[in-house]
This record gives C-alpha cells, sequence and structure tokens, in this order.
C-alpha cells in the first residue's frame, strides 16, 4: 500500500537494523520525566502500537518500570499502520499510546483520534523547533518525539584526500568535487531520486535551502535546485539510476566504492560501520550559497490516543512523557544512530559522538514537512517527485518539468 505520508523509506524500516543491537546494550535509567508509578485508581496495563520490531521493547519496559505499567505491545507493518489506525479509531479499539512517523500526526490529530499532550502537562519545549511544529495541528501538541533525523553528505574519506578534495559546502563545490571523483566504475556523487515520498525526501534539501515552496513548486528558485541535480547527471557525476535507487541502495553504492559521496541519513551508520576498510565522514547537505542548509526532519512521535478512558491516558501520558526524558532521549539516539530532539541534549550529543554531529547541526534549521501544508503535504510530495523524475529522464527540461507537475490535481 502506497503511504499516504512522506517518509525516509519509511525510515523507521531502516532504522530497525540499528535498533536490533538494542539486546546488547544494558538500559542503565533509573528514571525517567513524566510521573512515577500509576494511579491505584486507574488500570495500569497500557497497550502500544508501532511499527518498529520486538528488538524495540526493551526501551518500553524501561518506562513501564517508571510509570507502573504492564505493557501489551503490538507491532505492525509500517506501510498498513495509518489505515489501520483510522480503522480503529472508527470501531474505537485505538491503543493507549500509538508510534506515528511524524508527518502522519497531523492528519491523524485532525481525525480527532489524539489527544493534547498538554492535557498531561506534557510540552515540546526545549525541543527543535521543526519537531515541536510537525507534531502539533491548531497550536495543540499531539506528539512528542524523543529523537529526530534527517540527511547529510556523505564523503569516502581516503577518495576525496587522493584528490585532495576538502568536503564541499556549496554546489559549485560539490559539482567540482564529483566531477573530480569519477573515474572508472566509481561516480562522484549519490543520491535517491526514485519516483516515491523517498525521491522527494533526498531533493527537499536543495529545493528548500534555495528557497522552493510547496505551495507552488513551478518556481525560479525549484528550477535552480533542479538544474544542479541534472547538471549532476548530465556531466556523468552522477548515474542515471539513480530515478530508480531507494537509499537503501545508495548506501550499497557508497559502500561498495561506486559513489565516493553520497546523500543519505545516519540510520545507515550501523551499516556503515560494519563495511571493512571504509573510511567515511559527513557534512551538511552544500547549498547553492554555502547558506545554512534547510534539510526535512524525520523520526517517529509517541502520541495518546482518545480511548475514553481518563485514567488509561492519563498513564498513557506519564509513558509518553518517560519515552521523551533527557535520559531516554540519550538510549534510543544511542541504539538507532540519530539525534536527541531536545536542543541541548543533541548538542552535547553530537559532542561526543563525532558521527553524527552533521546531523545534529542540520537538525536545527530542519523543517518539518508538514510546517507549511498540514495534512496536505503529500500532494506536494507527489508533485515533487514527478517533477524530478521528468527532469532526469529527459522528458522535460528542469522548469516545464516543475510547471507540469505542479498542473496535477492530485
Amino acid at each position: 500500500m502506497k503511504p499516504r505520508f512522506p517518509s525516509p523509506s519509511r525510515r523507521a524500516r531502516a532504522v530497525l537494523s540499528a535498533v536490533a543491537v538494542i539486546a546488547t546494550i544494558p538500559l542503565v535509567l533509573t528514571g525517567c520525566s513524566g510521573g512515577s508509578s500509576a494511579s491505584s485508581s486507574g488500570s495500569k496495563t497500557l497497550t502500544i502500537e508501532d511499527y518498529y520490531a520486538a528488538n524495540y521493547n526493551p526501551i518500553y519496559k524501561q518506562c513501564a518500570k517508571t510509570t507502573g505499567a504492564t505493557l501489551k505491545i503490538n507491532h505492525v507493518a509500517g506501510a498498513g499502520l495509518i489505515a489501520k489506525v483510522l480503522q480503529q479509531a472508527s470501531s474505537k479499539t485505538l491503543p493507549d499510546v500509538l508510534m506515528l512517523d511524524n508527518p502522519d500526526v497531523q492528519q491523524i490529530a485532525a481525525s480527532g483520534a489524539l489527544s493534547s499532550l498538554g492535557d498531561y502537562g506534557l510540552s515540546a519545549s526545549g525541543d527543535v523547533p521543526g519537531v515541536k511544529a510537525a507534531n502539533t495541528y491548531k497550536g495543540k501538541l499531539y506528539g512528542l518525539q524523543p529523537a529526530t533525523n534527517s540527511i547529510a553528505l556523505y564523503y569516502n574519506k581516503k577518495l576525496l584526500s587522493a584528490a585532495g578534495i576538502e568536503p564541499p559546502k556549496t554546489w559549485d563545490e560539490l559539482q567540482a568535487a564529483a566531477k573530480k571523483l569519477t573515474s572508472g566504475s566509481t561516480y562522484g556523487f549519490a543520491m535517491s531520486n526514485i519516483n516515491t515520498y523517498e525521491g522527494t525526501w533526498q531533493f527537499l534539501p536543495m529545493f528548500w535551502s534555495n528557497g522552493g515552496n510547496e505551495k507552488n513548486i513551478a518556481t525560479s528558485s525549484a528550477t535552480q535546485a533542479l538544474q544542479f541535480v541534472e547538471g549532476l547527471q548530465n556531466d556523468g557525476s552522477m548515474s542515471k539510476s539513480s530515478i530508480n535507487w531507494a537509499q537503501a541502495d545508495v548506501n550499497s553504492q557508497f559502500i561498495a566504492g561506486k559513489a565516493a559521496m553520497m546523500i543519505n541519513g545516519p540510520w545507515q551508520l550501523p551499516t556503515l560501520n560494519a563495511a571493512k576498510g571504509l573510511e567515511f565522514g559527513s557534512v551538511p547537505i552544500p547549498t547553492r550559497t554555502g547558506s545554512e542548509t534547510v534539510a526535512p526532519l524525520g523520526g517517529e512521535a509517541f502520541t495518546v490516543p482518545e480511548t475514553g478512558n481518563a485514567d488509561t491516558m492519563k498513564l498513557a501520558g506519564k509513558f509518553v512523557g518517560c519515552l521523551n526524558s533527557d535520559k531516554m532521549q540519550k538510549v534510543i539516539a544511542g541504539v538507532t544512530g540519530n539525534v536527541p530532539t531536545n536542543i541541548e541534549v543533541g548538542a552535547a550529543w553530537g559532542e561526543s559522538h563525532p558521527q553524527v554531529a552533521s546531523f545534529v547541526t542540520t537538525v536545527k534549521t530542519a523543517r518539518a514537512r508538514t510546517g507549511e501544508l498540514g495534512p496536505d503535504w503529500p500532494k506536494a510530495a507527489t508533485k515533487i517527485y514527478t517533477a524530478v523524475q521528468l527532469a532526469l529522464t529527459g522528458k522535460a527540461d528542469p522548469a516545464d518539468a516543475l510547471k507540469q507537475a505542479q498542473s496535477q490535481d492530485q
């Protein structure tokens, strides 16, 4: 089933391989913000629904212990989660705690299925602004997101060093570096330009950083961004196969030495670190002028559905508060490779975990995908990847591709 909201490869499923290491990492937390034991007057059993795997359960169990709850955990396939949630809302069988990909939060909140986290004394104060925006609908906070992510430019240290190239900061530097690094079976640059929300996700840093706006994608700013990507393909620095590559495919090209630089996310770190002999670094994705990168925010939020049971909902609020505590944010970031959502916690995390430092920098200025259009974001996301495909397959030049896509009635 086609997901209704864009996600980086449904990013969480790429994270599952990273989450698998949870079992080998001790959870040493002694407490979380969000409360102590559950009220004796209410149910102490919480049902949780997510699209993670069972290896995530130790994190849940830590907060269950803190809040005095007993858990029933239901892991479902990510592609079917939203349809299932809407059905559950209709049949009044919603779980007590529901995890959602952050672009889905506003849609589900708009349906009336979620309760405001302010009712439980929770807030996103101190969190990355874009994450707070993604989880807010009509002025009320409906989700808390312990960890977030975005995308950055990975580079092969050996290849760049041998070519005497520093990691690029501007489009001109990236294009020159990619051209120089292209040799034999190795392309200088790789990214996913697939005709799914994943392709949109990867194009957004160029689009947004250059002033593109999803309300109308057929602008000169957007055209410049698409011309830049098309130029990388046309001069041979980027494979024409990028129109078929998901982010996992791009990562495989990078590991195999077939790409000297790539755009990808921190969820790839476990795989990258496992690759023998690979020395890599990452920097924020270059922009046309060298200004700050405006990239999309990923990650999952935890919500409290409207179940009608006030005592259980209160307990669920405590549980969600525990998951979003500073200590738990560090644990979750540690096992997923992502970035703590709290600005101060994230900054300290970047200093002690240099492999995610570029992502810590990026998320500070990153944007929620639903920040401009709310629940209507998928329409724009479809138009964006359609335009990219039209241009890169030679069916239209960038300006016409954007005009054609913008005119689509999605």
